[in-house]
């Protein structure tokens, strides 16, 4: 099977699709996976690391200045043509979509030439793209169950949870803690700001350190984006052994499965892979981001007991100590909050998704 993704701009939209994508060829080998987007969006640093070719197409996000929607208009034809061409040349059996400004003119592309298109929705609230596209595509896949309700006009939905979840499924505990250098028997915290890094959650865990807040015997894993890990690293200075500083992390599995709580943004990728484990969570939701979406993400998690949602506005680092204390001294709540995140987890993403990808390619 020949498949084209097309996604991109941030870690939330090319994680999923990457993960998608090594399933695949773990299931047939033969199978041809080739994706596209934009040069300005993570995709193109991402991507090719991994091992998948990419080809940029020109994309531009919504603006509503009148100047800028005309860039936007302009960019949007050239992608379109540019999408065209590379159809014509691979000859996909299926075009996924996994969202971001860049799946538009691929998709749009593709139902021109009436090839079989499937869309990935990450969030509880979809995007714009997706919106829009969902009533002509053959399926709309979700990693929410909750999302149909806000994806009008499509017949074609599946629940399939996010592929990024069926990747890290794999360690122990145990085993992901002696990675790090820690005792088993001690409680890890894993704090990060999504894929980017936050610049909020850093001022708050720097603050939170230089105090001298941290529990004993509790270890961290502290990733701190790989723009802000300079400024971070100098106001911290040399730090115990038990507290781990990196500015971007490739073992994200061994990060999580050694958790014991995370503090973390909620993006779509981030909460797939929390709820595949089952890691309780502190969510503090980007208010940065498209229709505030990353909320009603963490919102989810929170009415099910399986996260404690901190707005950006409250979040600080005596909040910050206040709901770690709190948890790290209640193993009966940390337990309870993690049962009820297994129960939202889809740890068989990966393969829902491809079986779609098949039966539509076939159709």
């Amino acid at each position: 099977m020949k498949i084209l993704i097309g996604g991109g701009g941030t870690g939330g939209h090319i994680y999923p699709a990457l993960a998608l994508a090594r399933y695949a060829l773990a299931e047939d080998d033969s199978s041809e996976i080739l994706f596209v987007g934009s040069a300005s969006g993570l995709e193109s640093k991402i991507v090719p690391s991994a091992g998948f070719p990419l080809l940029i197409i020109p994309a531009r996000g919504f603006q509503r200045s009148f100047k800028q929607l005309g860039l936007v208009i302009w960019d949007l034809v050239r992608g379109l043509v540019q999408s065209g061409k590379i159809i014509s040349e691979y000859q996909p059996n299926v075009v996924l979509g996994t969202g971001g400004y860049v799946a538009a003119p691929l998709m749009i592309a593709a139902l021109l030439r009436r090839l079989p298109v499937v869309i990935h929705e990450q969030n509880a609230l979809p995007g714009l793209t997706n919106r829009w596209l969902a009533p002509f595509v053959k399926r709309v896949c979700l990693s929410f169950a909750e999302t149909e309700k806000r994806m009008f006009g499509s017949s074609r939905i599946v629940f399939t949870g996010n592929p990024r979840a069926s990747e890290v499924m794999n360690l122990s505990r145990a085993e992901a803690s002696r990675f790090f250098g820690f005792d088993p028997l001690q409680k890890n915290i894993l704090i990060y700001g999504g894929s980017r890094g936050a610049q909020k959650i850093n001022q708050v865990v720097t603050a939170y350190l230089k105090e001298n807040l941290l529990p004993d015997r509790v270890n961290l894993i502290y990733i701190t984006g790989e723009i802000y890990f300079k400024v971070v690293t100098e106001e911290l200075g040399q730090l115990p052994n038990r507290i781990k500083l990196f500015p971007y992390l490739d073992q994200m599995p061994e990060a999580l499965a050694a958790a014991d709580l995370a503090v973390t943004r909620s993006g779509a990728t981030t909460l797939a892979e929390i709820t595949a484990i089952g890691v309780p969570a502190l969510l503090v939701p980007s208010p940065n981001v498209v229709n505030n979406h990353q909320y009603y993400n963490a919102r989810l998690l929170a009415d099910t007991g399986a996260a404690v949602l901190i707005d950006e506005k409250d979040f600080n680092q005596l909040k910050l100590q206040q709901e770690i204390d709190r948890l790290i001294e209640d193993p009966a709540l940390l337990e309870e909050m993690s049962r009820n995140s297994k129960k939202m987890g889809v740890p068989g993403a990966a393969a829902k998704l491809y079986q779609c990808l098949q039966e539509v390619a076939s159709s």
